[in-house]
């Protein structure tokens, strides 16, 4: 049995279908960003890729999760 995923991973097939990038590529292009806002990412991903409001939302919140977690210094 396998369990069903949740949160913003859940969006990752539909975004990456729609988009033709898998998401470690979008998330990857985040990194390349200067230190930004949580928003300032979604409305990049939105005006220069043509991305939806709720897919950019799902990899800014997951990869800035993922990123939070790493150590520090």
């Amino acid at each position: 049995m396998t369990d069903k995923v949740k949160g913003p991973a859940s969006y990752f097939p539909s975004i990456e279908a729609k988009y033709g990038r898998p998401v470690t590529e979008w998330k990857a292009l985040l990194a390349a960003l200067s230190d930004r806002k949580h928003m300032d990412y979604v409305g990049w991903l939105k005006s220069e890729h043509g991305m939806g409001h709720g897919h950019a939302n799902a990899i800014v919140a997951h990869w800035l999760a993922e990123n939070s977690k790493a150590p520090k210094g």
